[in-house]
C-alpha cells in the first residue's frame, strides 16, 4: 500500500488529478475542512504546485462542481418532456448524496462558469423540447430552483435541531412530558409531524422519508408545469389576469 501511494505521489500533476483529489479529499474531510494546504499534502507537492493547475480554491471549486456536473446522467433521448426531467433530477440527487459537499459548494458558486451555464443550457432544453415556450421555461427553471441540482430548501431543515440519538437518551417519561407540552403549544405542527410513519435517519425533518418528500414536491411541481404548459400559460396574460 505504501508503495502504492508512493507511485501515485510520484505521478505528475495535471488539472484532472488534482480535482479527482480534491473531489475524494472532500467526501472524506467535509467542505469547511478542504484547503489548498491539505490537498497539497494529500497529494503530496507544495501547495504552490497547486496554483500551475488551479489559480485560487475559487476555481478548485468551480472544477468539484464541474465534476460534480459530469457524474449526472444526460437526457434520456426519446422520451416525453415529463420523464426526462424527473429522471435527470433523481440522478442529480444521486450524484448529490455520494458527495456531501457538493451542495455547499454550488450554494458558495457567485459566478456561473461554463460547465453549469451548459448544465442549465440543458436542463432548459428539457422543457423546450417538450413544446413549453420560452416564457413558461423561463418560470418553471424559477419554480424547479435547487432541484435541478438534486436539493431544495425544505421548512424542517436545521442543522441545529436535537439528534434522533440525543432525543432517544431522555427516559420515556420525560419523552412524553415534552411531547405533552408540543401537542399544546404547537397542535398544528404535531399533528401533521404525526400523521405519516416515520424514518428516523432523515434530514429533512425529525423522522421524514427524505427521497420521498423530495419527489412528492417533485412530481407536484412537473404536474402543475404539464398543467400550465397545456393550457397555453404565459406570464402576460396571468399578470393581466390578476389587475
Amino acid at each position: 500500500m505504501t508503495q502504492q501511494l508512493e507511485a501515485t505521489r510520484r505521478t505528475p500533476l495535471n488539472r484532472e488529478r488534482v480535482l479527482r483529489a480534491a473531489v475524494a479529499l472532500a467526501d472524506d474531510v467535509g467542505f469547511e475542512s478542504l484547503s489548498m494546504r491539505r490537498l497539497a499534502e494529500e497529494l503530496g507537492v507544495v501547495p504552490m504546485a497547486l496554483y500551475k493547475h488551479v489559480a485560487n480554491k475559487a476555481e478548485l471549486l468551480d472544477g468539484m462542481v464541474a465534476s460534480l456536473i459530469g457524474e449526472i446522467d444526460p437526457p434520456v433521448p426519446d422520451a416525453d418532456w415529463k420523464s426526462t426531467v424527473r429522471l435527470r433530477v433523481l440522478s442529480a440527487r444521486r450524484a448529490l448524496q455520494l458527495h456531501p459537499w457538493a451542495r455547499q459548494a454550488i450554494e458558495s458558486r457567485t459566478t456561473k462558469t461554463a460547465a453549469v451555464l451548459d448544465y442549465m443550457e440543458s436542463f432548459a432544453g428539457m422543457f423546450l423540447a417538450g413544446g413549453f415556450s420560452a416564457d413558461l421555461t423561463h418560470h418553471v427553471m424559477h419554480a424547479i430552483g435547487g432541484r435541478m441540482w438534486g436539493f431544495t430548501q425544505e421548512l424542517f431543515d436545521d442543522q441545529s435541531r436535537p439528534t434522533a440519538e440525543s432525543t432517544a437518551e431522555a427516559p420515556p417519561e420525560a419523552q412524553a412530558a415534552m411531547m405533552q407540552q408540543m401537542a399544546e403549544r404547537y397542535p398544528n405542527i404535531v399533528a401533521i409531524a404525526t400523521a405519516t410513519a416515520h424514518d428516523e435517519s432523515s434530514v429533512v425533518g425529525h423522522g421524514c422519508d427524505d427521497q420521498f418528500e423530495f419527489e412528492f414536491a417533485l412530481d407536484l411541481l412537473l404536474d402543475g408545469f404539464e398543467r400550465l404548459h397545456e393550457q397555453g400559460w404565459s406570464s402576460q396574460q396571468a399578470k393581466l389576469d390578476r389587475r
